[in-house]
């Protein structure tokens, strides 16, 4: 079991067709949302290569473990593909070197944990942060 399975204590199972909820990043001006969003939240941005096998395994892992209903998290999510000049302007402003898959978590402006690769999924521990 995942560190966000047991931090959020997902309700769902691997056949549940619930979606997760998203906010799509597509727009440079969204970090600013992003930084108002986190002075009363904790924002998760997952930044995912749509060409990857890892990143997508890892993005699943993710998505099957954390409970995007949480009313005290925002969930950002960044095609890396689509949006590569958003994920510079990521990681100039948030001093975050850019990797694929990362996940980013930002409270009150400032990122206050990152990892990338399997260890989102393995090692990045959010609780302390919610």
């Amino acid at each position: 079991m995942g560190i966000f399975s047991s931090v959020f204590k997902s309700t769902k199972n691997e056949n549940s067709d619930e979606v997760f909820k998203w906010v799509l990043l597509t727009e440079e001006k969204q970090l600013t949302e992003i930084i108002e969003t986190s002075k009363t939240k904790l924002v998760v941005v997952f930044k995912h290569s749509t060409r990857c096998g890892i990143s997508s395994g890892v993005l699943s892992k993710f998505e099957k473990a954390t409970d995007s209903n949480l009313e005290n998290v925002a969930f950002y999510y960044l095609d890396l593909l689509k949006y590569r000049n958003i994920s510079n302007e990521l990681a100039s402003v948030f001093k975050v070197y850019h990797q694929s898959p990362q996940a980013i978590l930002i409270k009150n402006g400032k990122v206050v944990a990152h990892n990338s690769h399997y260890d989102i999924i393995s090692s990045l521990v959010i609780q302390d942060y919610i």
